[in-house]
């Protein structure tokens, strides 16, 4: 049987992040990928243009149907939006016993807005306690614990700790919005900190950089791989996939990471 993931998320018409980004992951990565959508966006690397939501009883139904035929191995949850999605989907998880990877998607890489502002008390209050892993990058860290965006690595591990106390089993704080010639993820749980570090790459094509990630670490779960393992896994793959993300060539704005890096021919 193959290994089954589910992707809870908004669609990007651009291709580079959200639903899109997380079946191509998954596939990248051997796992067949199943969706929900929760939104659908127009957009593409330079902005988002419009976006609309799926009502809520739709996100349900949809829930109802993978969780009624598919096996599923574990649940990446990104693009919510709305009050009402986020009370949509928690509901939906009671079904499920599989593992949640969370990434609390909060703003597009062109800087527009993801999340109403009066969902994040409902995200940090329902599905906060419900998550396997937490991934916020910086900023996302900062909006869900209502302080400054964390400038170095002992404020990423106190905020990090911070999450922790609101309910996750873990915490991914990542770095990719902070300075220097490193980037610095930390996985923290309660037990432990695992600090992973790579070079920083000079490009313009990090769109989905969040959304590939958590949905990597998904695959990894799906497949049976205990957490830490998992995202050392995904962290490697991330940062294959944004080195070669300039062989792509896609839009003039924000383009995507190469999700096939590994499968595609650079000729």
């Amino acid at each position: 049987m193959a290994f089954q993931a589910l992707t809870i998320a908004g669609s990007d018409s651009g291709g580079g992040a959200g639903i899109q980004a997380d079946l191509k992951t998954f596939s990248a990565l051997g796992v067949y990928g199943a969706s929900v959508l929760t939104a659908i966006t127009a957009q593409n690397t330079r902005a988002v243009t419009a976006v609309a939501a799926v009502a809520p009883q739709m996100i349900r139904a949809q829930m109802d149907a993978v969780f009624d035929d598919l096996d599923i191995g574990a649940i990446k949850i990104g693009m919510l939006g709305e009050p009402e999605a986020i009370d949509a989907v928690t509901d939906g998880l009671a079904r499920c016993a599989a593992p949640v990877v969370l990434d609390p998607v909060m703003v597009a890489k062109s800087g527009d807005a993801l999340l109403a502002d009066d969902a994040v008390a409902s995200l940090r209050a329902r599905l906060l306690p419900r998550a396997d892993l937490l991934t916020p990058n910086l900023p996302e860290a900062a909006r869900l614990l209502d302080l400054p965006e964390a400038t170095d690595e002992a404020e990423m591990l106190e905020q990090g700790r911070a999450l922790l106390a609101l309910g996750p089993r873990a915490v991914l704080m990542k770095g990719g919005h902070g300075d220097g010639a490193h980037c610095v993820d930390l996985l923290i749980t309660p037990g432990a900190v695992l600090r992973l570090s790579a070079p920083r790459h000079t490009t313009r094509n990090t769109h989905g950089t969040g959304c590939t990630l958590s949905a990597a670490i998904a695959a990894g779960l799906a497949r049976g791989t205990p957490l830490p393992e998992a995202v050392r896994a995904a962290h490697a793959y991330l940062q294959g996939a944004i080195a070669a993300a300039d062989q792509l060539n896609i839009g003039g704005g924000h383009g995507p990471v190469h999700h096939f890096h590994a499968e595609w021919s650079n000729e």
